[in-house]
């Protein structure tokens, strides 16, 4: 083969490659005789034509052979396809053997000699090794005939000194050869190994489709492959997804060889759908002691559990289904509909499954089944249901009203592709303008989390301008949306586009929401006192009062914002992924709030969802708050990789809110490791030429960072220019928290002599204390001034809360500062206790390793067969005994004790 032509890697196999490998190289690994077992689908060819190539790259001869059915029963004829390549090489045998193995083959008339064929075999192969080590290769060996099976496992058990290595895959509980020999069993892939697959083959591929193919091939290479090749988003019918012919034929095969009873029974349990009542089913089925049973479990189609049936993998079940006739199919679903009238919600499905044609009845139980859905927070059910009622509704504006209202809906699932499919067929089906702008205003709300932002904030500004007048609510969610993009953006002409139609529509909080996430400084801390009320108003409807905390936090009012994002987040999470990719706004608040692990779990699930959808946008947005949260943490590496990552994913002028957390973490990031040259680069990116903010609301917080680099890096007189345009710009409706840091950025900036006026005014409002870490580094800075000027005592107070604020954050840079002032000022500073990591419990030791790298309560948790709470409540007790408070500070404790030990 020639090795200059590209081939896909193979996935989630290295461990079994590995051992191939040895095997092929020089008979290690478990011996010179390998099967390879494992469901269709697993990989086993794959993997020996990895083995085959190398072994041929490595200059050995290789001999093959694949069972086929039709060949099953025909003597040595798995044999006679292996030797053929070889078969002139009998000549040089000893007769009896050359007689032996010649007559196995009928080429002459003496009847073949079992014993004497095998020794025969051994013979020619191992004359064959004598030139070139050998691989031989048998593929499918369940469908080896069982003379060739025998004579081959006779030669295989004596190939002790020969360069020989033999390698078999057949398909599980059926191993071909002889179950003696070592056993490579192939699993299904992780979850990671699955997605990396997928996105290899199928990178188009997104959102609620993508799960669905994850989901059904259940870590089954072959099935994720054929089922994203026969992937159809505008499916929405009951029933399994079609598997495609290759897969339908290997399990179709096995049904033909039921009785009619048994295929009626597979048919009835594929067409079943998981939450169907098992009860419910099982009386639908024959008896246990019913004559079919027998043969349906010997076909290896299904295993038992309990009473129940179950199909032994979810493909089976997709072929079982596909294969049957589409009347039969109906059928199955009237009867499962009949049998769970107790059931509305799965009658429905059924009943819809079993529907040909238009059904108002059918479409009217679906809406209620969309209906019971959507309370329960479950988005995607309900859009599907909807867009299924849909196509069932006689009436075409009916039917397009209800594809605009699952469009809604499957904006929550963060499924861009889906959301646009779902909307184009709402266009198709009417001409109400209404319907049309609605759906028209759905995709633009997801669209907003994609690169597209310009594109998108037209669309939506056209929309609310043209049903100002019509339509002013449909006209007001649209210019709510088009904020949301100016904040993203940060774009001037967006923010004049919203000042112009805003008047035309009505007053009410979404109004007022407009205003401040799109102009917060230019009249919007004027509703600062009626956001309580707004938020208490907004009762258990979690999409509102997320909102409302937006407005909140854009306005700095971070505890309301937090506590207020506690509450729907929770019932967001009940129901699924976080809305409206707002949990960046999440995360946001947390990292600011001092809740730092918190913040990096809102983010960590916000890019998996983005990931999976395709929405680039909102995985920059993770990753550049993830690299925030990293770099006051001290992982400067880890802080700077997230960092670029966001960077390289959005255009900067469509996405300046992230590319500036972005800038804002490579730069903390920069001065967590003392060059102050390159942090001020970073920083000063957050400001234009000018001097002006490059986002009305994302620049004004670095503007610390900028004065701290430029302090110590030569760049005074430009960042006094910047700070002084910003407290100009800030002066009327900046929060007391921009406030505070334009004159902590002074204090960083002034004359020594003439700092503390600032210092003391950046300190003065202890609701700044809602911000521990901004607020931390102040007392530090202001502290280190007051050492300098030999105001040590002064000083000693400031440092001991700083130092305490950093331990509890795990911000180490500035502990580690901070603990250099403290020693400084005469103080004693706890170090951890190298001999308390020693004392723990083997189990809360391992806890504690695994926090100090990293890993969340959830991972440790699964990793130790523990639960999350568990896991805390151990890290709880351990944290006073080892004399830290924060995860982060783990590292140090670690580290100190095996110096100690060392």
């Amino acid at each position: 083969m020639d090795e200059r032509v590209p081939r896909d890697p193979i996935i989630g196999r290295d461990a079994e490659i590995a051992r191939l490998s040895a095997l092929v190289a020089d008979g290690s690994g478990g011996g010179r005789v390998l099967l390879l077992s494992g469901a269709e689908g697993t990989g086993k060819s794959t993997l020996l034509e990895e083995a085959v190539r190398r072994a041929e790259a490595a200059g050995h001869r290789v001999l093959r052979a694949t069972g086929h059915g039709s060949e099953r029963d025909l003597a040595f004829a798995g044999l006679h396809q292996l030797l053929r390549p070889v078969l002139h090489e009998a000549a040089d045998l000893p007769d009896r053997q050359r007689l032996a193995l010649l007559g196995a083959f009928g080429f002459v008339p003496d009847a073949p000699d079992p014993l004497l064929t095998g020794v025969a075999v051994l013979t020619l192969l191992s004359q064959v090794a004598e030139r070139a080590p050998l691989l031989v290769v048998l593929d499918d060996a369940q469908w080896i005939d069982s003379a060739s099976a025998a004579v081959l496992a006779f030669a295989a058990r004596r190939l002790d000194a020969d360069p020989i290595a033999v390698l078999v895959a057949a398909r599980d509980g059926d191993p071909g050869l002889d179950r003696d020999f070592p056993t490579l069993t192939l699993g299904p892939l992780d979850d990671v190994a699955s997605r990396r697959l997928l996105d290899l083959h199928s990178p188009g591929l997104t959102g609620r489709i993508r799960k669905r193919v994850l989901d059904q091939a259940a870590g089954n290479p072959l099935a994720l492959l054929e089922l994203a090749e026969h992937a159809r988003p505008d499916r929405d019918d009951h029933g399994p997804p079609p598997v495609g012919e290759r897969l339908e034929d290997i399990y179709a095969a096995r049904l033909t060889e039921l009785p009619e009873a048994g295929r009626r029974a597979l048919l009835l349990l594929a067409a079943a759908d998981v939450e169907d009542p098992p009860d419910a089913v099982l009386a639908l089925l024959p008896d246990a002691d019913d004559k079919a049973w027998p043969a349906v479990e010997e076909s290896g189609l299904i295993r038992r559990a309990g009473r129940h049936p179950r199909f032994r993998h979810p493909l089976i079940r997709s072929a079982v289904y596909h294969a049957a006739p589409f009347d039969a199919r109906v059928a199955a679903h009237r009867a499962l509909a009949d049998a769970l009238r107790d059931e509305p919600d799965r009658r429905a499905w059924h009943l819809a499954a079993a529907t040909l044609h238009p059904d108002a009845d059918v479409s009217a139980a679906l809406e209620h089944t969309a209906g019971r859905a959507r309370r329960r927070g479950g988005y995607a059910a309900a859009a599907k249901a909807l867009a299924r009622a849909a196509e069932l509704r006689p009436g075409r504006d009916d039917g397009a009203r209800l594809l605009a209202d699952a469009a809604g809906l499957a904006v929550f699932t963060g499924d861009l592709s889906w959301v646009r499919e779902l909307a184009d067929r709402a266009r198709d089906r009417t001409d109400d303008p209404a319907v049309i702008a609605v759906a028209s205003l759905h995709v633009g709300r997801l669209a907003a989390l994609t690169r597209q932002h310009a594109t998108a904030f037209a669309g939506l500004a056209a929309i609310a301008d043209d049903l100002a007048a019509t339509r002013p609510d449909t006209a007001l969610d649209a210019l709510a949306t088009a904020a949301v993009l100016r904040f993203y953006s940060g774009e001037e002409s967006q923010r004049r586009e919203i000042d112009r139609i805003l008047p035309r529509l009505p007053a009410g909080p979404l109004r007022d929401w407009v205003r401040i996430v799109s102009d917060p400084f230019g009249g919007g801390r004027e509703l600062v006192p009626r956001l309580p009320d707004l938020i208490a108003a907004a009762g258990d409807r979690p999409e509102r009062r997320t909102a409302l905390a937006v407005a909140a936090w854009v306005l700095d009012e971070l505890p309301l914002a937090v506590r207020t994002f506690e509450e729907a987040v929770q019932s967001w999470r009940a129901a699924g992924p976080l809305p409206d990719g707002l949990g960046g706004v999440v995360a946001l608040a947390y990292f600011e709030y001092g809740h730092w692990e918190q913040a990096r779990t809102v983010c960590a699930e916000l890019a998996e969802l983005s990931v999976a959808a395709g929405l680039a946008h909102a995985v920059a947005c993770a990753r550049a708050i993830d690299a925030m949260v990293q770099a006051s943490h001290g992982n400067a590496a880890g802080a700077r990789a997230l960092a670029e990552e966001a960077l390289r994913l959005v255009n900067p002028l469509e996405s300046r809110s992230v590319a500036i957390y972005a800038r804002r973490a490579l730069a903390v990031a920069a001065l967590a490791e003392g060059d102050h040259e390159a942090a001020y680069e970073h920083a000063r990116m957050v400001f234009d030429a000018d001097g002006d903010p490059v986002h009305y609301h994302a620049s004004y917080p670095a503007l610390p960072e900028l004065a701290a680099s430029a302090a110590r890096g030569g760049h005074h007189a430009d960042a006094v220019e910047i700070v002084e345009r910003s407290a100009r710009a800030l002066a009327r409706g900046g929060s007391p928290r921009l406030r505070a840091l334009v004159h902590r950025s002074r204090a960083l900036l002034a004359e020594p002599g003439h700092a503390e006026p600032d210092f003391l005014a950046a300190l003065a409002d202890p609701a700044l204390e809602s911000w521990p870490f901004e607020r931390a580094q102040t007392l530090l800075e202001y502290a280190e001034w007051l050492r300098r000027r030999r105001r040590i005592a002064e000083a000693r107070p400031y440092l001991s809360t700083a130092y305490d604020i950093f331990r509890r954050l795990g911000a180490r840079p500035w502990t580690e500062r901070a603990q250099a002032e403290l020693r400084a000022a005469g103080l004693d500073v706890d170090t951890p206790d190298p001999d308390a990591f020693a004392g723990l419990s083997p189990q809360q030791q391992q806890i504690v390793r695994l926090a100090a790298r990293g890993l969340t309560n959830r991972e440790i948790g699964e990793r130790l067969f523990l639960s999350p709470r568990t896991v805390g409540s151990h890290l709880y007790r351990t944290f006073p005994k080892l004399g830290v408070t924060a995860r982060s500070q783990l590292r140090d404790v670690l580290e100190t004790g095996t110096r100690t030990t060392g």
